[in-house]
């Protein structure tokens, strides 16, 4: 029997807060002021391989009401990605999905993603909770190593595997903090460390998006020979400016904020 939408984002929230449970923290302490946490949006990261390319990732989503709405370049990290609504309820989450352009970096780097990629069995990509699978194959710390030279992004996704990579905070929906500025300061207050490349609001309100996010805390990562502390998960936080023409929430994302945005696993 198929999971519903609430299943699947269910599984994917648990197996986050495993590895990121500075969001579980963060949420009780907003809980405690009152406030209903409502998810904007969440991201997950591939490669562009065609066993694991966005299509691949996207279709437990596409298969539950979901479209694909807008592309993006993200030319200095060498990524596409897609976002993700649902068709018929707005209040189901946005899904951001990037996957890395494998051919445009070292013969060393395509290599290990070959690598990765053999080890994978089709079949199993095929599973709706395939997204939810983490690493399912064999990785070195010397082979993260090499990998991280070149590409945060693809070291990251070689460590971890497929789950969410963030989860965010809608602070539309919130009642106690009204600017991005006052929930970055009430996160500080309280321990949690900040993304502070490009500032630690990306985006503006003429842009219609602003963007603020915790920087990855480190876990214990097993790799074949050793186990290691490296960047796991980050939690975003969102806040929506009304388009002028419609009225409505401006549902997109900018990329070159999205481009700091993931530096949040950066070492």
């Amino acid at each position: 029997m198929q999971l519903t939408v609430e299943q699947l984002f269910d599984h994917l929230w648990q197996q986050y807060i495993q590895i990121n449970p500075q969001a579980n923290k963060i949420q009780k302490l907003l809980q405690a002021r009152g406030e209903r946490v409502i998810n904007d949006h969440i991201a997950l990261r591939t490669f562009n391989t065609e066993k694991l390319g966005i299509m691949k990732i996207a279709a437990p989503f596409l298969d539950k009401g979901y479209k694909i709405v807008e592309d993006y370049d993200f030319t200095k990290k060498k990524l596409n990605a897609v976002h993700l609504e649902h068709e018929f309820d707005i209040n189901h989450p946005k899904v951001f999905i990037s996957e890395l352009r494998t051919e445009l970096f070292s013969e060393n780097l395509q290599n290990v993603i070959a690598e990765i990629d053999a080890q994978i069995d089709p079949a199993n990509v095929m599973q709706e909770l395939f997204i939810t699978s983490g690493r399912t194959w064999n990785l070195t710390f010397e082979q993260y190593i090499q990998l991280l030279r070149e590409s945060e992004y693809a070291a990251w996704t070689a460590a971890f595997g497929y789950r969410a990579n963030h989860f965010t905070v809608s602070l539309n929906h919130l009642t106690t903090f009204f600017q991005l500025e006052d929930l970055n300061e009430f996160l500080i207050e309280n321990g949690f460390v900040l993304n502070e490349s490009a500032g630690l609001i990306k985006g503006t309100p003429e842009q219609f998006l602003e963007q603020s996010s915790t920087m990855a805390a480190p876990v214990n990562v097993q790799f074949d020979h050793s186990t290691q502390p490296i960047p796991g998960c980050f939690y975003e936080f969102a806040k929506r400016y009304p388009l002028p023409e419609i009225g409505r929430l401006y549902q997109g994302f900018i990329a070159a904020s999205a481009d700091k945005i993931f530096e949040s696993t950066n070492s």
